[in-house]
């Protein structure tokens, strides 16, 4: 099946989502820092479109800005080389609430030495939020790139921060 994208307004903005098959395979940001490629996102089935996949992933979105939501129930299927798919499918299990670094992520990868590799695969996450780059941090605990600036990045972590009388701050 071809790709096609359709957009959806959110409290983040008017996301840009994009499916092939049955499977979420994108969803962008305005002035996002790596925008899809205009030739790979299909047919344009404009605002809010009443298409199974993309509207799924926008209602899933939306229930998780809410706080309705921790967790997503959508198939994907991000593009990307065989070390950024390892990357990505170590965010999926970061748990909701929970931060890392991307030194952790380089270590649990076997080598340190990778956590520039690994933030270059977190910063071309094609599936923003679902799957949760927002969850990685600089080295000290500071917010540091994110396709969708460090707003939104901020605004996702305050909305996963747990209750301040059971633990502390994630960044």
């Amino acid at each position: 099946m071809h790709p096609r994208h359709g957009t959806f307004a959110t409290s983040l903005g008017e996301l840009l989502f994009v499916a092939e098959g049955g499977a979420l395979t994108g969803i962008y940001f305005p002035e996002h820092r790596y925008p899809p490629d205009p030739d790979s996102i299909g047919e344009d089935l404009g605002s809010e479109p009443d298409d199974s996949v993309l509207a799924e992933a926008a209602r899933q979105l939306r229930d998780y800005l809410a706080g309705e939501r921790t967790e997503f129930d959508i198939a994907l299927a991000p593009r990307g080389d065989d070390f950024s798919q390892q990357v990505w499918t170590m965010l999926q299990q970061i748990p909701y609430g929970a931060t890392t670094t991307y030194g952790e992520l380089a270590v649990a990868l076997g080598n340190r030495t990778l956590a520039q590799r690994v933030g270059q695969a977190v910063g071309h996450n094609p599936v923003s939020v679902v799957i949760p780059c927002h969850r990685v941090l600089g080295a000290d605990g500071s917010l540091t790139g994110f396709a969708g600036g460090l707003d939104r990045k901020r605004a996702l972590l305050q909305l996963e921060e747990p209750d301040a009388a059971t633990a502390g701050r994630l960044f």
